[in-house]
C-alpha cells in the first residue's frame, strides 16, 4: 500500500464542480473515485488539492490517495485513465509520502482566466473563454493587476470557505497578457476566497471598460469596499498549477 500524487486534468463543462456531492450529481471527485475502484481501491474519499466550481478547468488539479499497486506508474497511469470518461485525464503520477495531503501541503495555487473582445458569438471559443465587448483598455488591466501583488484583505471580491475563516491572502504574482484578441489574467497565490479570481476579473474588466472608476479598485483592496456587482463565468477560468514545497520527496519509480 502506498500513497501516490496524481495530475489531472479535465474540461469542467459537464462537471458540477471538483468536490463529490450527492451520487446523482456529476464530479470530477467523484469520477475519480469511481475509476480507483476499478483498480481495487477501498478507501472512502480521494483527497483533492482545491475545490473548482462548477464548469471550471483544470491542467494541474492534484489529487491523492492510498493504493495496494504492483506495477509501474506508468501502469497506473493508463489503468486510470482507461477508466476515467473522456473529460478527465490522469497526466502523471508519483508515489508520495505516506502522509502528503495535497491541499494542506499546498504553498500556492496558480489560476489563468481566459477572455476574448469580439461583437460577435464564437461557440466553439466560448466554452473556454469569456467574450467580452466593448474590449478593455490593456493599459488600464495591467495597472490594476500591479495593484494585486502582497498581501490584502480581499473581502470585497470572495468569501472564506469557512464563515469564521480570514479574508487575507498572499498573492505572490498577477498579470494580463494579449495574445491576438485575447487577453489572459494569471494569478498565483496561497490561497483563494470562493469566487475570488472570477470577482477580480470580473471588476477589472469593467473597470477597464469605462463603466466604473479605476479608484474604487485600490480602495476594495484597502478598504474592502463594494466593487461592481457581478461575476465573470466560470468557463474562462483554468486551474494551472498546484506548488509544494521542494522539502515533499516524490518518487517517480515504484
Amino acid at each position: 500500500m502506498a500513497r501516490y500524487q496524481i495530475i489531472l486534468a479535465y474540461d469542467g463543462t459537464e462537471f458540477l464542480g471538483s468536490q463529490r456531492q450527492v451520487k446523482s450529481r456529476r464530479t470530477v471527485q467523484g469520477e475519480l473515485e469511481n475509476a480507483l475502484r476499478k483498480l481495487g481501491w477501498s478507501g472512502s474519499s480521494a483527497l483533492m488539492a482545491g475545490r473548482t466550481d462548477a464548469g471550471v478547468h483544470a491542467s494541474g488539479q492534484v489529487a491523492a490517495f492510498d493504493l495496494g499497486w504492483n506495477h509501474s506508474l506508468e501502469d497506473l497511469n493508463n489503468a486510470l485513465n482507461a477508466h476515467l470518461p473522456t473529460d478527465m485525464a490522469v497526466r502523471q503520477v508519483q508515489v508520495a509520502p505516506a502522509d502528503f495531503h495535497p491541499r494542506f501541503d499546498a504553498t500556492a495555487r496558480l489560476y489563468r482566466y481566459r477572455l476574448f473582445c469580439h461583437r460577435q458569438r464564437d461557440p466553439l471559443r466560448e466554452r473556454y473563454a469569456w467574450r467580452v465587448y466593448p474590449a478593455p483598455d490593456g493599459e488600464i488591466l495591467h495597472s490594476l493587476a500591479a495593484m494585486l501583488t502582497g498581501k490584502y484583505d480581499f473581502a470585497a471580491f470572495g468569501s472564506p470557505p469557512r464563515s469564521e475563516g480570514s479574508t487575507e491572502r498572499h498573492l505572490m504574482q498577477a498579470s494580463w497578457q494579449k495574445q491576438a484578441d485575447e487577453w489572459h489574467f494569471e494569478v498565483q497565490a496561497n490561497a483563494f476566497l470562493y469566487h475570488m479570481v472570477r470577482r477580480l476579473v470580473h471588476t477589472q474588466v469593467v473597470i477597464a471598460q469605462g463603466k466604473a472608476p479605476v479608484e474604487i479598485f485600490a480602495r476594495a483592496l484597502a478598504e474592502q469596499v463594494e466593487v461592481p456587482s457581478g461575476i465573470a463565468p466560470s468557463n474562462g477560468l483554468s486551474l494551472i498549477e498546484v506548488s509544494y514545497s521542494d522539502n515533499l520527496k516524490f518518487k517517480s519509480k515504484v
